[in-house]
């Protein structure tokens, strides 16, 4: 039998290429724990998110080039993740423990900016990862009812409020501390103050995503995150018609002025698939954002049908990954957010500042 040596096992796994991060897997660091005894070969690969999109095709590979070694009788890797910090800012004081900030965003409203925001925080989690979602609507909080949650938050550690935990997500809203019915009427600045303050006031804890659900608009809730808290990147949500795409324009010239990176566009209700017939129909119109990522340089992360289950679930408070977790509605979302953890993924790699997190 050939005596197997670490480094031919290493120079086989340099085959192995990340296609994110355009290197081989060994050269990034994803190689540990490496054990040799005798014919057998086991090592961990550590992956810079849980929600990795191709997890699976690394594992195959790495597996295949060690096999493929003379004297290797069996082969064991063992898929593992550590989420990086991608920030930019030096300012981590309002929310020390979290090392990403996801906002999604629309130019207008009611283009189901929200939905998008919940099930994309519940696809990240499922895959593992430690998720926190915050809405930062407050005109309009719509949290509560779509997680269901009908408590009042409850003192943490120290002054600080702590989250309400719904579906695996640690959540927060202004919602949650006021009737539905009676409406919010500040001036501008209030609003900026009281994401600040859930931001702030809120024991978060330890998380490898904060998704936060935007108000609609370029306004104060906006301006106070980007300059408050070193948030990762932005995704737009818009519709395919072109009033919903000209808002786009403006929401995604608006983070670039304040230097959030946007990560993507997900065009959302871009057709209705007719449950009894089959028959698709493009009620506005379709494939609008992808046209508009592609025209402003940025990347085009999905579209997501119009369907009455994603909002009937909704309204009911239990979002499509809970309700209807194997059908064809909560798997794009899953692959929406498969994309979204890599390009997260990609700017941590290359930007990370802080100490990394195991995801258990």
């Amino acid at each position: 039998m050939s005596h197997i040596h670490a480094e031919q096992v290493l120079e086989a796994l340099k085959k192995v290429m990340d296609p994110d991060l355009k290197r081989n897997i060994v050269s990034l660091g994803f190689i540990k724990d490496l054990v040799i005894d005798g014919g057998r070969v086991a090592f961990k690969v550590e992956l810079t998110t849980p929600a990795c999109p191709v997890k699976a095709l690394l594992q195959k590979q790495a597996h295949d080039v060690v096999a493929a070694l003379p004297g290797v009788e069996t082969v064991d890797v063992e898929m593992t993740a550590q989420v990086r910090a991608a920030a930019k800012k030096e300012n981590t004081d309002l929310i020390p423990g979290v090392r990403n900030v996801i906002a999604v965003a629309s130019g207008k409203g009611g283009v189901g900016k929200s939905t998008t925001a919940v099930n994309l925080a519940l696809a990240l989690a499922e895959s593992g990862a430690k998720v926190g979602i915050l809405d930062a609507d407050i005109y309009g909080p719509s949290l509560p009812r779509m997680l269901n949650v009908t408590e009042k938050p409850e003192p943490g550690e120290g002054r600080k409020m702590a989250p309400i935990m719904a579906h695996g997500l640690a959540a927060m809203s202004m919602g949650f501390f006021m009737d539905e019915s009676q409406p919010v009427v500040w001036r501008g600045p209030m609003v900026g103050m009281a994401v600040e303050q859930m931001l702030r006031d809120v024991d978060w804890g330890v998380l490898d995503y904060l998704v936060v659900d935007l108000p609609p608009g370029t306004g104060d809730a906006q301006l106070t995150l980007s300059q408050k808290v070193p948030i990762t990147g932005v995704v737009i949500v818009s519709t395919p018609q072109a009033v919903a795409l000209a808002d786009v324009r403006r929401g995604v010239n608006m983070f670039l002025k304040v230097d959030v990176p946007v990560i993507g566009v997900i065009e959302n209700m871009s057709y209705y698939l007719c449950p009894q017939c089959g028959h698709r129909a493009n009620i506005f119109d379709h494939g609008g954002a992808r046209a508009e990522a592609e025209a402003m340089g940025t990347v085009f992360l999905g579209d997501i049908p119009l369907d009455i289950v994603i909002r009937e679930d909704m309204d009911a408070g239990k979002p499509i990954l809970v309700a209807r977790p194997e059908s064809p509605q909560a798997q794009r979302y899953r692959e929406i957010a498969s994309r979204i953890a890599a390009r997260v993924a990609t700017m941590g790699f290359q930007e990370s500042r802080f100490p990394n997190i195991v995801v258990e």
